[in-house]
This record gives structure tokens, C-alpha cells and sequence, in this order.
């Protein structure tokens, strides 16, 4: 258990650098869509040159044909918990400062159980009460952004983000379900791309692309900036890459419903990281009381739930 929530903070370390550079891509004037779509065009090419130069270019290959084979699933996986996640967290960073976007996001905590309720799996009641004190936190810090832009501005920032909490968690569960699993609606794939991470990642990846397409075609946004370009590598790599393959390899490690919840409840680090971040990048001042209280009652849920699931 503790190994899984050590990977999974450090994990969401690199994952706050997405929080951060969509807010500063945002305020330059990058469209919100090539901040999204951008990021998993590079990860295709970090993600095979990473197999190659760690000599498991075969694997790649070979999870190119799990692809071919299992296409609609992971157009579904892929589609939900990399696309129509990511494409509402940027389209929140046009409203909402990186920080808030990150303390919103905290919600696919609470959404987790509900997720894992609708896969048929077994929620201790405990990790449920505990999610609804995160979930306080999140509408505190959300009251306080109210209370600085309008209302309009505050529900496009928020709303968005909200569904995505759902998103991720359901396609990243539709994977675990397929490697651990077998139901009439789901394949069970039992190929040993499904025990590499870095494939996993790359399956989504590839899985995600005909949504971006659609949504170029349906946006038809400028030309990125060569500062957009480049700052959706960074978040390529640290996000995309290394992150994402570390929050996967810390999920999938789990054995049981409770170290699944556990590994992603330790998002709530987001929080923090991205705070920092946008203090150093963007000199942002730092949150009122309401703001944080609401970050306070987010990590005391997270430590609490530690606590819980440790005494396990």
C-alpha cells in the first residue's frame, strides 16, 4: 500500500505541470485545443522512442497489434480516459487558474467510487465519507474563485472538470478490467503489452486520436505558436509520459478495490504542486482563506484516508 501511494504523489508531481503550462499556454493566447490535442501527438513519439532505447521496441510492435485486434475497445478506453478527460481540463484552464482547475479535479476521487460501484466492485463506506470531505474542500476553493470572476467564467471552469473527473477513472478502469478480468462487454486481454505500463499508456494514446481529429476538424483553431508547440512537449513528458506511467504502474499494482481508490486519491497533491507552480511561473498571489481552507480539508481527507486504508 505505501509503495502504491508513494508512486502515485510522485506521480502527481509531473501530472500538476499539466495544471500550470494550460493556464500559461491560455493566457498567451494558445487555443485550447492544439493545448490538448498537441500533448498526445508527442507523446506517440516519446512514448516509441522510450520502448526503443529501452529495448523493448518489440513490445511496442506487438502492442500495435493488441490495438488492431481490440480496436473498438481502446477507441473506447482511449476515447473517455485520455480524450474527453483532457480536452474539459484544458478547456477549464481558459476560465480558471491552474490551481483551481487542479483542487476541481480532486473530484474524480469522489467520482472513483461511483466508477468502481458501476464495474459490480465493493467501496468500504469509510473511503466514501472520506472522498466527501475532499469534495468540501473542492467547492471552497471554487467559492473563492466565484467570488473573483463571474459566474459564468466560474461554471466553465469548474463544469468541465467535474465530467472529466468521471472520465478518467471510467476508461482507466475499463483497462484494469480487461487485464483482470472477464465480462460479456468487455475483452479480457491477456498479452504481455497489458503488464508494460509505457504500453498501456500508448494504447490509450493511440485510442484517443480520432477524437482529437474530430475535434480540429470541428474547431478549426489557428496555427499553435512555437511557444505552444514546445510547451505541449514539456507536458508531453512529464505529464503524458512520465507521469501517467507512473499513476498506471502504481493502479494496476493494486490487488483489491481499496488500494485501487488509494492510488488515486493520492491526486489530491496536484493541488499543491500546481499552487507552487503557478506562483513561480506566473507570480500568482496566493489563495484567500476560503481557498485555503478548501486546499487544508482536501489533504486532511487525503492523509486521513492513508491513515484508513494503512491500518487495513
Amino acid at each position: 500500500m505505501l509503495r502504491i501511494i508513494f508512486v502515485g504523489v510522485l506521480a502527481s508531481l509531473f501530472f500538476s505541470s499539466t495544471f500550470v503550462l494550460n493556464r500559461v499556454m491560455s493566457l498567451e493566447g494558445g487555443h485550447w485545443v492544439w493545448s490538448a490535442s498537441l500533448r498526445y501527438f508527442w507523446m506517440l513519439g516519446f512514448l516509441g522512442v522510450w520502448l526503443v532505447v529501452t529495448g523493448r521496441g518489440k513490445l511496442g510492435i506487438q502492442a500495435l497489434g493488441v490495438f488492431r485486434r481490440y480496436f473498438l475497445f481502446w477507441i473506447l478506453a482511449g476515447s473517455v480516459g485520455f480524450g474527453v478527460f483532457y480536452a474539459l481540463i484544458t478547456f477549464s484552464s481558459v476560465y480558471s487558474p491552474g490551481w483551481v482547475v487542479a483542487a476541481t479535479w480532486q473530484t474524480t476521487i469522489l467520482a472513483t467510487p461511483f466508477v468502481l460501484l458501476g464495474f459490480g466492485r465493493k467501496v468500504p463506506l469509510k473511503a466514501v465519507a472520506l472522498t466527501l470531505v475532499i469534495f468540501i474542500g473542492v467547492v471552497l476553493v471554487n467559492i473563492e474563485q466565484a467570488s473573483t470572476a463571474n459566474l459564468t467564467d466560474t461554471l466553465l471552469g469548474a463544469l468541465p472538470v467535474l465530467v472529466a473527473a468521471f472520465a478518467y477513472p471510467f476508461g482507466n478502469q475499463l483497462v484494469w478490467e480487461a487485464r483482470h478480468t472477464k465480462r460479456r462487454f468487455i475483452p479480457s486481454i491477456t498479452h504481455p503489452v497489458m503488464d508494460d505500463a509505457v504500453c498501456r499508456v500508448l494504447l490509450l494514446t493511440l485510442g484517443s486520436l480520432p477524437l482529437w481529429g474530430i475535434l480540429i476538424l470541428v474547431t478549426t483553431p489557428p496555427p499553435p505558436s512555437g511557444g505552444q508547440i514546445l510547451q505541449t512537449a514539456i507536458v508531453a513528458v512529464c505529464s503524458g509520459v512520465i507521469a501517467t506511467s507512473l499513476f498506471l504502474y502504481a493502479r494496476h499494482s493494486a490487488q483489491s478495490t481499496a488500494e485501487l481508490a488509494a492510488a488515486d486519491c493520492t491526486q489530491s497533491m496536484e493541488v499543491v504542486f500546481s499552487l507552487a507552480g503557478e506562483a513561480v511561473l506566473l507570480g500568482h498571489v496566493a489563495p484567500g482563506i476560503l481557498g485555503w481552507s478548501g486546499i487544508a480539508l482536501t489533504m486532511t481527507g487525503l492523509i486521513l484516508y492513508m491513515k484508513v486504508q494503512s491500518a487495513k
